[in-house]
């Protein structure tokens, strides 16, 4: 891939959550309940960060590939991730699913973003489907909340349009990111990916 100018992405591992008892102290007790099977807790899985360890060596391994690590590698993490973009310039990021997460943690996740605006692409991973996510009203809905994510400052406003939090009994904040680093984020580092 490096040789012929493809990236690479690359999905490892997932919220730390899954990793830890499904109990009332797992702060996705109700998302990890309706899906018992996304849980890794108490069985036979490599722990999360041996994971992040195994994709930091794949991508050290590769220095002329570039790897774009989908949920942002590690969203609850963001000056982990900081450290791991600085040792590996090959490594980019994108979003998708992960404005919960972004949005718990603005100043931080702001600077992330100023920090590394030309390596941070836009996602939104996939449209859930369900009883708890009506099909219809998603679409715009899901794409008006990561606009108001990233281009406001709003503050404590809902992560998904569902009747019930997907992730999460919890609220986001705004970044007001400027409009040189969205027009990155939206399409600019996307295009030099893909060479387009």
């Amino acid at each position: 891939c490096g040789a012929l100018g493809m990236p690479v992405a690359i999905h490892t591992s997932d919220p730390e959550a899954f990793f830890l008892p499904i109990d009332r102290f797992n702060e996705r007790y109700a998302e990890l309940n309706a899906h018992p099977d996304w849980s890794f807790h108490g069985q036979d899985y490599p722990s999360d960060r041996e994971l992040q360890e195994a994709r930091l060596r794949v991508i050290a391994r590769h220095p002329k590939t570039r790897f774009l690590c989908l949920h942002v590698a590690d969203a609850e993490n963001l000056p982990l991730v900081g450290d791991w973009m600085d040792r590996h310039p090959n490594m980019l990021v994108e979003i998708g699913a992960r404005i919960g997460e972004l949005g718990r943690q603005p100043r931080t996740a702001r600077r992330f973003f100023e920090r590394f605006q030309d390596r941070i692409l836009f996602g939104s991973d996939a449209i859930p489907r369900g009883e708890d996510y009506p099909q219809q009203i998603f679409g715009d809905a899901l794409y008006e909340i990561y606009y108001r994510f990233l281009e406001t400052e709003d503050e404590y406003f809902d992560y998904a349009p569902a009747r019930k939090p997907p992730q999460g009994r919890w609220r986001i904040y705004g970044l007001g990111l400027p409009e040189t680093i969205l027009k990155k984020v939206y399409h600019q580092n996307a295009e030099r990916l893909l060479a387009l």
